[in-house]
């Protein structure tokens, strides 16, 4: 194990910090405060209460360090002390589920956005197995969670197993039974997420996840690990899969949130985690002020003035920026408790527009529940908006639509055709035209397509009838006008089944192949049905990465959101969930190398299109703020 992966406040400072010394106190929270993150965040599972539980932790750090009898012990009792705030919570949790059994699905849920495993796949950029065994870790009994937030540390060498041991008031051997058992959970669990990523997929498999909702757990995973042990071809997809420890040694912690890391940059990113994420420590040898870093030292005042100790201890709920509202409340100016429905039910409603200050939640569990089991309602400045020549939307005119596309800060736009009527490009932005369908192909709107060149979009939804309704042979016939352009052209860009072997686009591109037409990337559409952020990132991520595993061509995303189908027309989930889905969804599509641009579907809100982005020139909704900050 690194020993780097250990480093904490010396036994120098911590007694310093006993004796009343603000400065060293400020900087062994400081020091404490990554352990402590990943600690509560492993074995919370990224819920909405990672930042009172870490919060409340320190609170007893502080206060009782003065009684700690032994400074060089202070690591094992800085664990002791956090797992037993993790197990107040779950305590407290149980009783408030007992009590308020109507609440279950509020006090449960993690933040819209992620869970803990999800972020440690895009923070740190795991690949392969690894981020298999990631994702495994959702389907672990709940009392293997507290287990694994300690074990997993210890294999990052963050911990050792006598500190393991102590926190959980166990003997080492002890310890080891129990790690070895939850092991072999996680390994049942490896199993079934390959088999369920396999494709094609196994008929039996579908078969007996028929009546799973698409979240992982302990009865699933006994389910259906038991069909892939048994079954000869998802058994043969996990046959090749490496010990657990060989794949998690010396994997970095993970970093804190940027909203704290900003605050407190030397306590935001592990020394093991440095390489890992691309950290580069402040030049020792820089000038400093008042509130910022000093040389070589930890920084015992932010900005205001206000130290790391008066902060953690007098500060609102909701000061340490937890790992699921890191990734959903950064796009909204006000955050509260995300409304969950059952796969069965209709969404919620679009809610309206956040207030400027925060408000009570509807629905909130009484005052006198404890406040870490109620819904936490936290006011939050609103994120910065960045510009980015990724970064694209769909666009139709309504009334301040000039000013709205330069407000969203798209970096490119498009309007289904070759002109872009009643709007006027913002500088610094690029149109895109694109010949629709059968009847745009026409020597004024190719005249037109070529003039606003260099790229242009082709075909939409030519596999639908309500959109270009074209067959194959029909698209391959118009082609070679469209290549006379001279533009890069994109494919045509179908609703769906793009990496289905014998669907449209397969078709359409082995014909043009076969005619040595040139096609220089794939466009793609894609609207989720699912409206929890993970699975439909995941959902998302999944088919982006099978259509270019068939084809090996750069990725535009030309329509995306959620969206249900139904009979009597689409059904939408909360602008809080769609602005999550954005967020996550986007920091997805920009670790991918070949998606080179995508665009939010679409820029105005309207009654129809409710994952809209301005409902007027400068009114953006909680979607659209997600976007400007997007990249």
């Amino acid at each position: 194990m690194s020993s780097t992966g250990r480093a904490l406040a010396d036994t120098g400072l911590v007694v310093a910090a006993r004796q009343g010394d603000q400065h060293a106190l400020n900087e062994v929270v400081a020091a404490s405060l990554p352990l402590v993150y990943n600690i509560v965040g492993r074995a919370l599972r990224g819920h909405a209460d990672v930042d009172d539980v870490v919060q409340e932790t320190l609170v007893r750090v502080i206060r009782h360090l003065p009684a700690l009898n032994d400074p060089a012990a202070f690591r094992s009792w800085l664990v002791a002390i956090t797992i037993r705030q993790v197990r107040d919570w779950e305590q407290r949790r149980r009783v408030a589920l007992h009590r308020d059994a109507g609440l279950e699905t509020i006090h449960n849920v993690p933040d819209p956005a992620a869970d803990f495993a999800a972020v440690t796949i895009l923070r740190l950029g795991l690949t392969d197995q690894r981020r298999e065994v990631a994702e495994a870790t959702r389907w672990l009994d709940p009392d293997d969670q507290e287990l694994l937030s300690l074990w997993w540390l210890e294999e990052t060498g963050a911990l050792t197993r006598n500190e393991v041991a102590d926190a959980l008031g166990l003997s080492p051997g002890h310890v080891a039974v129990r790690v070895h058992r939850m092991k072999e959970q996680i390994q049942s669990a490896r199993a079934v997420v390959r088999a369920l990523r396999a494709r094609p997929v196994c008929p039996e498999l579908t078969s007996v996840a028929a009546g799973w909702n698409g979240v992982p757990s302990a009865l699933w995973r006994k389910r259906l690990a038991r069909h892939v042990r048994d079954c000869a071809t998802c058994s043969r997809a996990g046959s090749s899969l490496l010990p657990i420890d060989r794949l998690l040694a010396g994997l970095p912690m993970l970093p804190l949130p940027a909203g704290l890391s900003a605050q407190f940059p030397s306590a935001a990113v592990p020394p093991a985690a440095s390489d890992a994420v691309g950290y580069h420590p402040p030049d020792p040898t820089a000038g400093h002020t008042a509130g910022t870093t000093p040389p070589g030292g930890v920084p015992t005042t932010t900005d205001s003035g206000v130290g790391l100790v008066d902060l953690v201890v007098n500060g609102p709920r909701g000061l340490l920026t937890s790992i699921g509202a890191g990734v959903a409340a950064v796009v909204l100016a006000v955050t509260t408790t995300v409304v969950v429905t059952r796969p069965d039910e209709p969404p919620a409603p679009p809610a309206a527009a956040p207030a400027p200050t925060a408000t009570a939640t509807p629905g909130a569990p009484p005052s006198s529940a404890p406040p870490s089991v109620r819904p936490t309602v936290r006011a939050l400045a609103a994120p910065p908006a960045v510009s980015s020549p990724r970064k694209g939307v769909g666009v139709w005119d309504f009334p301040g639509v000039s000013q709205a596309l330069a407000n969203s800060k798209a970096g490119w736009y498009y309007t289904w055709g070759t002109q872009h009527r009643g709007i006027t490009t913002p500088r610094g932005v690029t149109f895109v035209p694109m010949i629709r369908s059968a009847e745009n192909v026409t020597d004024a709107d190719l005249a037109r397509a070529k003039a606003n060149g260099p790229y242009l979009l082709t075909f939409n939804e030519p596999d639908i009838p309500e959109q270009a309704n074209m067959t194959v042979q029909q698209a391959l016939d118009l082609w070679p006008k469209l290549q006379a352009t001279g533009s890069k052209l994109g494919s045509p860009a179908v609703a769906w089944g793009g990496a289905d072997p014998g669907r449209w686009l397969d078709q359409f591109m082995s014909g043009a192949e076969a005619r040595g037409y040139r096609v220089d990337f794939i466009t793609l559409h894609w609207f989720g049905a699912e409206f929890a952020t993970q699975a439909a990132v995941r959902q998302l991520k999944e088919y982006i990465q099978a259509v270019y595993e068939r084809y090996r061509k750069p990725i535009w995303l030309t329509e995306f959101a959620l969206m249900r189908f139904h009979g009597d027309g689409p059904r939408f989930p909360s602008q809080e969930q769609q602005a999550a889905f954005l967020t996550s969804a986007t920091t997805m599509l920009g670790q991918l190398p070949y998606v080179q641009r995508y665009a939010w579907f679409g820029l105005p809100a309207t009654d129809k299109d409710r994952s809209g982005l301005f409902r007027t020139a400068t009114d953006a909704t909680p979607v659209g703020r997600a976007f400007q900050a997007a990249r």
